[in-house]
């Protein structure tokens, strides 16, 4: 297996965003600093973990956050898409943060969302949080996905087919330099399986060396492709912070 990190280069698109650029099961990909992911031979944008109406739902459990997430989620879905203008969007579940979240999503971001969808195939992936699917949105729902040799799934699978591609467990990784330390979501990347980060603002992120990750990578090939503001800096897993 080549080691990701010896593939990698930054791109910066005339928009000032630098995308890290990669290659899995054979696919060209670049890593959009928002936490999507784009295949620009075949025009598939990939997203993971929403979480839309996450406010709202712990409002309806007596814990009451600002109720912004939905939009400003949903405001930097649409710049990764105009900067990609993808025919296929896929969205790798836990779109909403409860399953009551798709049906009582106020108007004003349903017809956001249906206008990033409209002229597009657009991929709702089903999650733990969000097992029912969407209600009243246009697109198709399904467990997994398949397409142009990638295998796009919620929760990574122990024993990954080659091209899996993942989300549910919203990856971090800490980096220390000049005694300072910088934590950040990150796409995990080895060659074999990607799990993405989680795309919602009302999200955290689980580092990179909890269990909940042991088994899933080879970590001599493991790369944290971790986001900053406009560009994503790609960092062997060996180099990073325990």
């Amino acid at each position: 297996m080549r080691n990701p990190a010896l593939s990698l280069r930054s791109v910066a698109p005339a928009c000032e965003h630098s995308y890290a650029e990669a290659e899995h099961n054979g696919q060209a990909l670049l890593l959009d600093p928002a936490g999507a992911l784009y295949l620009p031979d075949h025009g598939l944008l990939c997203v993971s973990d929403l979480h839309l109406e996450k406010g709202a739902a712990y409002a309806r459990r007596g814990q009451f956050l600002p109720p912004w997430d939905t939009f400003a989620t949903l405001r930097i879905l649409q710049s990764a898409i105009a900067r990609h203008d993808p025919k296929i969007v896929v969205t790798l579940g836990d779109n909403f943060h409860d399953r009551r979240g798709s049906a009582e999503m106020p108007d004003g971001a349903r017809m956001m969302i249906r206008e990033m969808v409209r002229g597009r195939e657009w991929i709702w992936i089903s999650g733990n949080h969000d097992p029912d699917g969407v209600a009243g949105l246009p697109g198709v729902e399904a467990e997994t996905f398949d397409y142009a040799g990638l295998h796009f799934r919620h929760e990574p699978e122990r024993a990954a087919r080659p091209g899996e591609v993942a989300g549910h467990l919203h990856p971090a990784a800490v980096l220390v330099r000049r005694a300072r330390g910088v934590r950040r979501p990150c796409f995990a990347a080895d060659g074999r399986r990607i799990v993405m980060p989680s795309f919602g603002v009302m999200t955290g992120g689980l580092d990179l060396r909890h269990k909940a990750f042991q088994g899933l990578f080879d970590k001599s090939c493991l790369v944290a492709h971790m986001l900053g503001d406009r560009r994503v800096h790609s960092i062997a897993y060996g180099r990073l912070s325990g």
